[in-house]
């Protein structure tokens, strides 16, 4: 905290210790860069502001602080006063952290009192299919209903990045709990509902492929028999916690229906897999065989969308 001579304070807050400390030496560093003459105690830094079209920081003290001030302007002075006591100052501020951070309340304590809420992005997949009674996220359903209504037949749907800060603006919409309504003209990019949809699948703590099943599909996708393999697959699928088989599930029949459309939109299930295979499930662990992993998750996603019905449907099909 700054308290200028003139009285106003400026705060200036970080959970981090030692980003603290480096604010407190860059501080104390530009006054040390001063000339001697300068730094008298009531004048020791100043910074005058002027308003025009934008804010500008005059530095020319010298100069412009000997010109007469025109009556309809207004300048702000502040003065910083720094103690010479580096080593006190120091010591305080290090106490003031430490009993700030012991005496923060808990995020725990925090979401029980409806202070911070739970947030769908960067959420468990189970944390909010409970939080919202379901097996499969709204915001999951919302979207696939957008793009089906808009965007099948757009070339190269998923593939084609969208605008980042209106995605970002999307997710912040999204984890307030807000009222989602994707066919307001804000979103009207549905490059922009794609991306947030696959920015979904990828901060979830744990991919939609649990980690404990990752091996199990790489082992299943090697075999070479392919009626085994779609077999293996299939078992797999089965085993899954419900709300990473229904969430699954629903996905990849849209993901069928965005292929359907190759002709138009340029999107084959060999494009899918290398879009989603990465988002979808990875190793817990990054190994050095990244590259061949890529490889099976890619095919895994693939043989999905190319053997849906046998994959997802009952046992009679």
């Amino acid at each position: 905290q700054i308290t200028t001579v003139s009285g106003n304070e400026f705060l200036l807050q970080s959970d981090i210790d030692f980003l603290i400390l480096d604010w407190f030496h860059a501080i104390k560093n530009a006054i040390d860069r001063l000339p001697k003459e300068q730094r008298i105690t009531s004048r020791n830094l100043e910074f005058k502001l002027r308003r025009s079209s934008s804010i500008e920081l005059l530095n020319n003290l010298d100069t412009e602080s000997k010109e007469p001030k025109p009556e309809h302007r207004k300048s702000l002075i502040f003065r910083l006063n720094y103690s010479a006591s580096d080593t006190n100052d120091r010591n305080r501020v290090k106490s003031r952290l430490k009993k700030f951070i012991s005496r923060r309340p808990s995020l725990k304590t925090l979401q029980e009192k409806g202070l911070i809420k739970d947030q769908i992005f960067g959420s468990h997949l189970h944390v909010v299919c409970e939080h919202e009674k379901s097996t499969v996220p709204q915001f999951v359903r919302l979207c696939i209903k957008a793009v089906e209504r808009r965007g099948l037949d757009v070339d190269g749907i998923y593939r084609v990045s969208g605008n980042l800060a209106t995605i970002q603006k999307l997710r912040f919409v999204v984890n307030q709990e807000e009222k989602l309504n994707l066919d307001d003209s804000q979103w009207e990019d549905i490059h922009v509902v794609t991306g947030a949809l696959k920015m979904f699948f990828r901060e979830l703590p744990e991919p939609l492929f649990p980690y404990c099943f990752f091996e199990q599909f790489v082992e299943a996708i090697k075999i070479q028999d392919n009626a085994t393999r779609i077999k293996s697959i299939r078992n797999l699928v089965k085993k899954l916690p419900r709300p990473n088989y229904d969430t699954m599930k629903i996905l990849f029949e849209h993901l069928q229906k965005i292929a359907a459309k190759e002709s138009v939109n340029l999107m084959s299930t060999q494009s899918l897999g290398i879009v989603f295979g990465p988002t979808l499930l990875r190793p817990e662990k990054e190994t050095g065989n990244m590259a061949v992993h890529m490889l099976y998750q890619n095919q895994i996603v693939e043989l999905m969308l190319s053997e849906y019905s046998k994959i997802f449907g009952s046992e009679e099909d």
